[in-house]
């Protein structure tokens, strides 16, 4: 496993578990899976070096933070656990209040990176930062984070905070390149770090799926599994392929290892099972050559996916049966 380190928040390895799924029924795992296999995806995890797992009030309604809290145990006090606030009326008390709230359903008496978890098109930074300064400075959290920012209010957040704002979780991938433009070469220069979510696109990078072997379910409604983003997708999925083929890893591997490999990078993949978790930890000790990394990273630049738009009107289409 690598791992940096972050002021304020400790020790963070590289490949992080995402915990969404944990007591949320949107992904089908449902309550069997939240009081089982979580709390045994938790446990290996830990086994394996992994000591970021990321979280939220919104996830399960808070189920999910239950759920990590307890599957962490007596170890929950000696990772980096990192929850989210979701900025409904993100008002310095209501800010305290629901810190305080996710931090006794994770049982914990410090979370260590709180993060506010989008952007509030109403409520600027100015009014928000003042409770996440004020939980800084009691010791309730070790760091404040951003999601979903763009990296002009990530840096209007960090004014209001009048510190760093040391992490932002973004979307991220090789499909979904974009932080590489700007998020990056910050982070790099301040001394942040950027979380990345979604870092698979839902099993997109795993190069299986293509055209003739589109997947159903949630992917479905997946802009990026569209027949015609799959056909243009599919010089950076055979990039993959060979990159995968010359470190003997696998595509998804090679994908996470792409993420880490670039200046203050976190990933944090979800797990359905310990063989999922074990399979994207394993990322963590694959070492890209240059030309590897290089060749991956102009074949994510080179990808340009339909508009929504077009995709929703190809389905239809193909609904009609007339494309």
């Amino acid at each position: 496993m690598k791992y940096l380190d972050v002021d304020g928040v400790g020790r963070v390895s590289r490949i992080g578990l995402g915990t969404w799924q944990f007591g949320s029924r949107e992904w089908g795992y449902g309550d069997d899976y939240a009081s089982g296999p979580a709390r045994d995806i938790v446990q290996r995890a830990r086994a394996l070096g992994v000591t970021f797992f990321d979280t939220a009030e919104v996830y399960g309604l808070g189920k999910s933070e239950r759920i990590l809290g307890e599957a962490l145990g007596d170890e929950r006090a000696e990772v980096a656990v990192a929850s989210k606030i979701f900025p409904v009326a993100p008002f310095p008390a209501v800010i305290k209040q629901r810190e305080r709230a996710s931090a006794r359903r994770l049982q914990l008496d410090r979370i260590p990176l709180y993060q506010i978890h989008q952007s509030n098109p109403l409520v600027p930074d100015s009014v928000s930062m003042p409770g996440m300064r004020d939980l800084l400075d009691s010791g309730a959290i070790g760091a404040a984070g951003v999601s979903n920012y763009s990296l002009e209010r990530w840096q209007k957040a960090d004014a209001a905070l009048g510190r760093p704002v040391i992490s932002n979780q973004v979307h991220f991938s090789l499909a979904f390149p974009r932080a590489l433009k700007d998020m990056v070469p910050f982070a790099e220069r301040e001394k942040r770090i950027v979380i990345a979510w979604s870092p698979l696109e839902q099993g997109l990078l795993g190069g299986k799926y293509g055209v003739g072997n589109r997947p159903g379910g949630i992917r479905a409604v997946n802009a990026l599994f569209g027949t015609e983003n799959l056909r243009r997708i599919e010089p950076l999925l055979q990039t993959l392929r060979d990159v995968a083929k010359e470190v003997d890893a696998k595509p998804a591997q090679v994908a996470l290892a792409w993420l880490i490999s670039l200046p203050g990078v976190v990933a944090i993949p979800g797990a359905s099972s310990v063989e999922q978790l074990e399979f994207n930890a394993a990322a963590a000790d694959i070492e890209l050559p240059t030309e590897s990394r290089d060749a991956l990273t102009e074949a994510a630049l080179a990808f340009r996916p339909v508009s929504t738009g077009r995709f929703l009107r190809d389905l239809a289409l193909e609904k009609l049966g007339r494309h």
